[in-house]
């Protein structure tokens, strides 16, 4: 009996042996393939300079924000790290569905410049389909690309999410002199930070025109998706980094537009969209100090821009009062921008858990 015991001790050792073994040979992968760009570098994809058209003074220009959730959390959705119970789209089917309704509703809007977040640029949990590309030939724009999220694999939750490459796109028909990802602090540390979103801000800027001769000034466009699954610290952290950017832009005589997903409320919220699910993701609220003086922070109450995805938004669900709503997706503008409108365009949550926020400005 001693000997069966030994055996059997022996024979749970090796299989121990063995996943700690493929463990450690799994972290050093990771570790080797890590997403670790410098500080500043030029954007992965950069189409923006072919077009010869230029951005002009004194003329109302449109800019169409919008966090697409990689296509994959559209209605029927929901997802783990809000409290749900999943963590891959329901289908293929419903990916490629979600795609085309967001793709026809920023036709149908038709933006002069069009900043997305969230965009897979071929990754297990949407098909490994180009997203970036799909858009660009589908709205027939040029674009600038730059990754947040670049890793092999991602271990978590069950089934697990596996290869992601996603990040932020700029599409538009004006001529950009450059476009370049700056990175932004981050606090997770090694070995979460292998599988964990790499934050950064997509800058690109475009040369502006009065009467047909360049004035020696640009347009600086920011693009971002600050840090969501936080204690507040990075959001804040990142949040003063996006102000210097803005700061520096500025001292150099330049007009400047950031906006995106800030996942923090913003400091005119009036509280009309109440905590109602208190046991899921909650934002953060902007430091408004942090936040240069005499800018202005452009959003709108008129409908939310971002739903829980604690459950999917269906049926009952859909139609509840008592559903959690924020507004946390806007733009913040120097002087020199004139805000026309801004408003919140209400898709009901049909193919994105963010609705997309748009607004009219000119240069002057």
């Amino acid at each position: 009996m001693s000997g069966i015991f030994l055996k059997i001790l022996k024979t749970a050792g090796i299989i121990i042996g063995i996943l700690i073994l493929a463990f450690v040979i799994f972290l050093i992968v990771l570790t080797l393939s890590e997403y670790k760009p410098d500080d500043i570098i030029n954007a992965e994809v950069n189409s923006l300079s072919e077009n010869s058209v230029y951005i002009e003074k004194n003329k109302e220009l449109k800019i169409m924000s919008w966090n697409i959730g990689y296509c994959g959390l559209g209605k029927n959705e929901d997802f783990f790290m809000d409290g749900g119970k999943t963590s891959l789209p329901t289908s293929q089917k419903n990916v490629e569905k979600y795609k085309a309704g967001i793709k026809d509703g920023i036709k149908a809007e038709n933006p002069d410049i069009l900043i997305l977040q969230e965009v897979d640029y071929k990754s297990k949990r949407s098909g490994k389909k180009n997203q970036v590309e799909y858009f660009k030939k589908q709205l027939n724009k040029n674009a600038a690309f730059t990754y947040n999220y670049k890793t092999l694999y991602c271990p978590i939750p069950v089934p697990p999410l596996g290869k992601i490459a996603s990040g932020l796109a700029t599409y538009t028909d004006y001529k950009a002199d450059s476009a370049e990802r700056y990175k932004l602090p981050s606090i997770f540390k090694w070995p979460v930070r292998l599988a964990n979103l790499k934050r950064c801000l997509l800058v690109t800027r475009f040369p502006v025109y009065e009467n047909g001769k360049d004035t020696g000034k640009k347009l600086v466009l920011i693009n971002f998706h600050l840090e969501a699954f936080d204690s507040g610290e990075a959001k804040k952290l990142q949040t003063i980094k996006l102000a210097e950017v803005l700061n520096e832009e500025y001292a150099n005589g330049n007009y400047v537009i950031a906006g995106g997903d800030w996942n923090q409320k913003f400091p005119s919220d009036t509280g009309k969209y109440k905590s109602v699910f208190a046991d899921g993701w909650m934002p953060g609220i902007i430091d408004e100090s942090v936040v240069p003086e005499g800018w202005k922070f452009c959003t709108s109450e008129n409908a939310p821009t971002c739903r829980s995805n604690q459950y999917p938004y269906t049926g009952e669900r859909a139609e509840a009062r008592d559903w959690q709503y924020w507004v946390i997706d806007g733009l913040l503008v120097s002087s020199g921008v004139e805000v026309k409108n801004i408003a919140v365009l209400d898709k009901n949550f049909e193919d994105s858990d963010h609705n997309p926020v748009v607004m009219q400005f000119e240069l002057k």
